[in-house]
């Protein structure tokens, strides 16, 4: 059953650009993930501390797999210091109850 998943990132002041670019390399690999089907960043409009990325995976298991990935892990700690704190994770089912 696909997944969508909502990664919700808060900004430090001025350090988007280090964001951008680690998220971008993330984005190249999840590309060659099994189950990986697409993704989008998006910038709060309103709040552009905002950041938030949705994926669209396959399965929940091709995401947790992904998440739990040493690729994705090492990114995840370049970018902790540019967050003001943590990184937030939603997992929605598509088409659920339809």
């Amino acid at each position: 059953m696909a997944v969508k998943v909502l990664i919700t990132r808060r900004l430090k002041q001025g350090e988007s650009k280090p964001v951008y670019s680690a998220l971008n390399n993330l984005r190249g690999v999840a590309l060659q993930q099994q189950g990986y089907m697409t993704g989008e960043t998006l910038l709060g409009y309103d709040d552009p501390a905002k950041l938030l990325v949705l994926s669209t995976w396959q399965s929940v298991t091709d995401w947790k797999k992904w998440q739990e990935s040493p690729e994705r892990a090492k990114v995840d700690r370049e970018i902790e210091p540019h967050l003001e704190g943590p990184t937030e994770y939603e997992i929605f089912v598509i088409g659920a109850g339809g």
